[in-house]
């Protein structure tokens, strides 16, 4: 059995991506765990997985990839719509209001660096 043990997103300014990162995961289960000068980490209580953001190892600026997207699972249609208004709150950019798409309730942001995440349920 294989599965995802991590995800990192680079930035070009830590701290403000930390803030960004802990304000979006004030009110869920995942809580930074582990932080160093050029990187932090968020797990949640099973600790089978971390989302990290880091300054990147080669020294050369963070790019967002194109056609890269990190997604996030949540319970409800009510916690995707909270989720996308607080990215939006601590300065992140709308790539698709919440809305039904398919099987699924979605919605896209982009953070400080322009990384895409999704939140659906």
């Amino acid at each position: 059995m294989m599965k995802m043990n991590y995800f990192v997103v680079g930035t070009n300014n830590f701290e403000a991506s930390v803030k960004f990162y802990d304000a979006l995961f004030e009110q869920t289960e995942l809580s930074q765990t582990f932080s160093t000068d050029r990187m932090a980490f968020w797990q949640g209580k099973d600790k089978d997985s971390a989302f990290a953001v880091a300054i990147p190892f080669d020294q050369e600026p963070a790019t967002s990839g194109n056609g890269t997207m990190v997604g996030f699972s949540v319970d409800s249609a009510e916690e995707v719509t909270r989720l996308y208004k607080k990215a939006i709150e601590s300065g992140g950019t709308c790539e698709g209001e919440p809305n039904q798409r398919g099987p699924r309730f979605s919605a896209y942001v982009r953070d400080l660096d322009r990384n895409k995440i999704v939140f659906s349920n």
